[in-house]
């Protein structure tokens, strides 16, 4: 059975994830590059600007190419520009970007580890683990309660609408991808059993109504 790619990074700029793939193939890692539209917009407004570039990897090359583009970055930090914004980081935003080094790039999670480290703050390898440990565990803590959305899902899905269904779809389906490469569901398992009732309660009426239509055009 062939091995699953899911997406390792995001960007908003194709150059951006053309220089990550360009990096992936030189060291020969296997990899996918592909467009989609940015997460849920219930408006279903067209915007180019609205699209992301989508990096996806093996879940086992996670690790390594994360080790990858450390050490392909650390190189560049002994030219780092003086004026660079992270230096105007206090050493508690600085602490805080490395806890959440998924929302930052690998340049920037080393840099703020070299500017903490000549401020005389270095963090230990356990208390690193510790932190990634516990962001993980953030991570997998499922959203709050989505009322509005399950209501406005069945609205649209008793109309007979595209819409419920997308939405019971996107409640029942959804996950988010960890730093470690593990997936796991972004709603609560109550909001994921709504949102599968949405999108079959949608269906079914779209072909009811289907099924009327052709009853009464005879």
């Amino acid at each position: 059975m062939a091995e699953t790619f899911i997406t390792y990074r995001k960007f908003n700029d194709p150059a951006l994830a053309g220089q990550l793939a360009e990096t992936l193939s030189q060291h020969k890692i296997d990899y996918l590059v592909e467009q989609d539209k940015l997460s849920f917009n219930p408006t279903f407004y067209n915007d180019a600007a609205e699209t992301e570039y989508l990096v996806k990897l093996k879940p086992a090359d996670f690790e390594r190419v994360n080790t990858l583009l450390n050490d392909i970055e650390a190189d560049q930090l002994n030219d780092v520009d003086p004026d660079h914004y992270l230096f105007k980081f206090s050493n508690e935003e600085l602490t805080d970007l490395i806890a959440k080094r998924d929302e930052w790039s690998s340049y920037d999670y080393l840099l703020a580890k070299k500017i903490l480290k000549d401020r005389g703050v270095e963090l230990d390898e356990e208390r690193l683990s510790q932190m990634e440990e516990q962001r993980i565990n953030e991570l997998k803590t499922t959203e709050k309660p989505q009322t509005f959305w399950i209501v406005i899902g069945y609205f649209f899905a008793l109309l007979g609408g595209i819409i419920g269904i997308f939405i019971g779809w996107h409640l029942s389906t959804y996950k988010r991808t960890l730093p470690n490469g593990e997936r796991v569901f972004v709603y609560r398992e109550a909001d994921r059993k709504q949102g599968l009732i949405i999108f079959y309660l949608g269906i079914t009426l779209i072909i009811l109504s289907l099924i009327l239509r052709m009853i009464t055009a005879r």
